[in-house]
């Protein structure tokens, strides 16, 4: 965990600056929302306070979020900041960074949408044979780890070929690029 922590306090600042501020599955299959919304608020209160700390060390200006509930790329971009004083601001505010970063968070509607077609994309799995893939979590979340938890070969070429089939099922929640991407990622693949 401390581990984690300092992987994002390094990254958060770097995140910033290049790539822009947007950025466990079990049988039950039924996500609870009401969860993922009280995330979806306690997310934007920690972008204030994120917001807040950021100005208190240095980033005159740092915006809060706006009606989206993020903190959009160009009102950071426009500061123009060193990347500097962006850096030591970002690694002491890092900590207050939401896990689902900067962006807006996803509404009711959004969230409801991945869930269902994460667990479409699920069901497809089953229903061609791999019977222990699980199902997506609260907030439409489907890892690789969470494959492999389940005994999967996730390299198998039995597999892929199933993983293929089931992509439409996702409605383009997965893509084959998202499934290399999350391949390459694992285990040093």
């Amino acid at each position: 965990m401390h581990h984690r922590r300092l992987v994002l306090l390094a990254v958060v600042p770097l995140a910033l600056l290049a790539a822009g501020c947007g950025g466990g599955g079990g049988s039950s299959g039924v996500a609870n929302l009401a969860a993922s919304t009280t995330s979806a608020a306690t997310s934007q209160g920690g972008l204030v306070a994120y917001s807040s700390c950021m100005r208190a060390h240095g980033v005159r200006n740092f915006p809060d979020p706006d009606s989206t509930g993020g903190i959009p790329k160009s009102a950071i971009l426009a500061l123009n900041i060193s990347k500097a004083r962006m850096q030591v601001a970002g690694t002491a505010c890092g900590y207050l960074v939401p896990a689902s970063g900067l962006a807006p968070p996803p509404s009711a509607q959004q969230i409801r949408t991945k869930i269902a077609d994460a667990l479409s994309f699920a069901k497809c799995m089953r229903s061609h044979g791999v019977a222990r893939f699980p199902d997506p979590t609260a907030e439409g979340q489907l890892t690789v780890e969470m494959v492999q938890s389940q005994g999967i070969d996730v390299r198998s070429p039995a597999v892929l070929r199933i993983v293929e089939t089931c992509l439409p099922a996702s409605h383009g929640g997965l893509t084959a690029a998202k499934v290399r991407e999350a391949l390459k990622n694992v285990d040093g693949g």
